[in-house]
């Protein structure tokens, strides 16, 4: 019997060496071949961000799913009924100097005894800041690729947005390319009003800004 290492035949040695060398090369190539089909590479991609203005990108401690709202033990995770999770709105503080920035989130929290899914993309929230009756700032007026993104509530466990920066100026849809104008100052009082989910939220959050 002819073997790679000691061919046998009635052509030179050199010729069985490299038609074994051959063989094994294409079946290397078959296995390669194989595996790249099981594996599929570049098949799975990374969820991206949404590139948004003004608008948060997560919410901080949530479990959130774009394919289907299931638990993870496969159960469906029903959808959140109005009434059943609450809207906070906050900032990061009560005054602000000249030239300083407010920060502006929301919490969401369950108050049922179920978990239940919410769409808190993007897409679904909204930031007014207010004086009075004067909404001087809305997070959707020059807001980009809003996407949506079903996110599991459990029971009694608030989740909290990224937060956002307001830069104290008047927005509009039309003043999204240009300067905007600052809103007024020196010890003027604001309301920051939130919607999640089509939820409004709880009361406001007042501050001041000098």
């Amino acid at each position: 019997m002819s073997t790679l290492k000691d061919p046998v035949g009635p052509k030179d040695r050199s010729v069985y060496v490299r038609r074994r060398l051959i063989v094994l090369l294409c079946l290397l190539a078959v296995i390669v071949a194989i595996v790249l089909i099981i594996l599929r590479p570049g098949s799975h991609s990374n969820m991206a961000n949404p590139d948004t203005v003004e608008v948060p990108k997560d919410i901080a401690g949530s479990t959130a799913t774009t394919d289907s709202e299931e638990t993870d033990d496969g159960s469906d995770v029903p959808e959140c009924s109005a009434g059943q999770f609450t809207v906070t709105p906050a900032t990061d503080k009560g005054d602000y100097a000249a030239g300083e920035n407010p920060k502006l989130s929301l919490s969401v929290e369950n108050t049922g005894d179920e978990a239940c899914s919410a769409d808190l993309g993007s897409a679904n929230l909204t930031f007014v800041v207010a004086s009075g009756d004067d909404e001087v700032w809305r997070s959707g007026d020059c807001q980009k690729n809003a996407e949506h993104l079903a996110v599991i509530l459990e029971p009694k466990k608030p989740l909290k947005t990224d937060a956002i920066t307001w830069d104290r100026t008047r927005s509009s849809p039309e003043t999204c390319d240009i300067t905007r104008d600052a809103v007024a100052a020196g010890g003027a009082s604001y309301h920051l009003r939130t919607t999640a989910a089509g939820v409004q939220g709880t009361g406001t959050a007042q501050f001041l800004l000098y």
